[in-house]
């Protein structure tokens, strides 16, 4: 459902499109998904939302921000809101929804085609909308995972769903696994 001449923009919304690919098995290489929509039609932009960790030393999405951001994608963070909830546990917030969906609606006019890589069900209505104003809209994301990581009315709503799985051979890696059992396992080989 692309056509080589339209004008595309991917909306990432990254917690989700990480969560989506963690609950399939496989990491997202961020340089392949780019060259493949770039392959299928004329794209604007990339744009790429997340939160990051205000007073956090190290924020382990911090390289992936700064790569995306030197690769050809349009990074949109905000500073995430930290707080402990009635249980104690440490939580983070930081919802980009609203960043997403303007950004969707003011490049609408100059848009053919809106892919976007979320199930959030709240984009329904931003899906209606662009669809109003004549652009086309995919939703990547996936109804393969247990739950599966699409609302079901935005599946509905979209003109064409592209289930993230289908997806892995083009633009996904083997996930790294975490340094410490990498080390483990070099320990017990060598012994």
């Amino acid at each position: 459902m692309f056509y080589k001449d339209e004008r595309l923009a991917l909306f990432i919304d990254g917690a989700n499109l990480y969560a989506a690919g963690k609950a399939l098995g496989f990491d997202i290489d961020y340089k392949l998904l780019r060259q493949e929509f770039m392959r299928r039609g004329k794209l604007l932009r990339a744009f790429y939302y997340t939160a990051l960790l205000e007073n956090e030393e190290y924020s382990p999405i911090r390289p992936l921000v700064d790569w995306l951001h030197y690769n050809g994608y349009n990074m949109v963070t905000k500073t995430a809101k930290e707080y402990t909830d009635s249980m104690g546990r440490r939580k983070v917030k930081g919802n980009m929804d609203i960043e997403l969906a303007v950004d969707a609606m003011e490049l609408a006019p100059r848009l053919d085609h809106a892919v976007l890589f979320s199930g959030d069900g709240d984009f329904r209505p931003l899906v209606e909308s662009l669809q109003r104003q004549g652009v086309r809209v995919s939703v990547v994301s996936t109804i393969r995972s247990q739950p599966p990581m699409i609302a079901d009315d935005l599946r509905r709503q979209a003109d064409n769903f592209i289930e993230l799985d289908e997806l892995r051979d083009v633009i996904g890696r083997p996930p790294r696994e975490p340094r410490f059992e990498r080390e483990q396992d070099t320990e017990m080989s060598e012994s």
